[in-house]
């Protein structure tokens, strides 16, 4: 009896005693659950997976031979502008005619497309075999691209693409001098494409 008492009036373990913590080992005849199922009990089954980048994604962002619905937009104006086509409003792809006739000077002044939009279009027609044409002239003035123009046509590498880039930024400019020399070089490549078409006509 009095072992009883002194029993139940024993001091309890003090604040340093260590206290035996439950075990968080599931037994060994129980059996685990699937994640998934643990998944569905806090909600987590209605998660989605991960969506692929949006149709305004930045280039690079996801697939390069798949383009973003603002990329497909540009190639829609300018398969209007150049080619005189309204594309159909689903399942259209940019046909390489088209692209054989874009250059990034084009692109870099369309409606909605900028730096990131040119380098997708451009890498995406990389892809399927089309070089679009680069800028020849970036960010110089008319003066600075009529003395390349003129230097490039005396060393014999001037072509058509360069020549009618420098005149396109000319024309945006409402600019109303040309340069005499630009002017004979333009009348050499005249007489050369008469010439051309009389010689095939005899």
């Amino acid at each position: 009896m009095a072992a009883s008492k002194g029993a139940a009036h024993a001091r309890p373990p003090g604040r340093g005693a260590t206290r035996a913590r439950p075990s968080l080992a599931a037994p060994a005849d129980e059996e685990i659950p699937p994640v998934h199922i643990v998944n569905t009990c806090f909600g987590l089954a209605l998660a989605s997976p991960a969506k692929h980048p949006s149709g305004n994604a930045p280039a690079g962002a996801g697939d390069d031979h798949v383009l973003s619905v603002r990329a497909i937009n540009v190639l829609k104006i300018l398969a209007d502008d150049i080619m005189g086509e309204i594309p159909p409003q689903d399942d259209w792809v940019p046909p390489d005619e088209l692209l054989r006739k874009i250059t990034v000077e084009r692109l870099s002044i369309a409606r909605n497309c900028g730096p990131r939009t040119v380098e997708e279009i451009t890498r995406w027609a990389q892809a399927r075999g089309v070089t679009i044409q680069p800028l020849f002239h970036a960010g110089k003035s008319l003066s600075e691209a009529w003395r390349d123009l003129v230097a490039r046509f005396s060393a014999g590498e001037l072509t058509k693409a360069e020549l009618a880039e420098a005149l396109e930024k000319s024309v945006r400019r409402n600019s109303t001098r040309v340069p005499v020399a630009i002017q004979r070089i333009l009348l050499r490549y005249l007489n050369k494409a008469a010439d051309d078409r009389r010689g095939g006509r005899s």
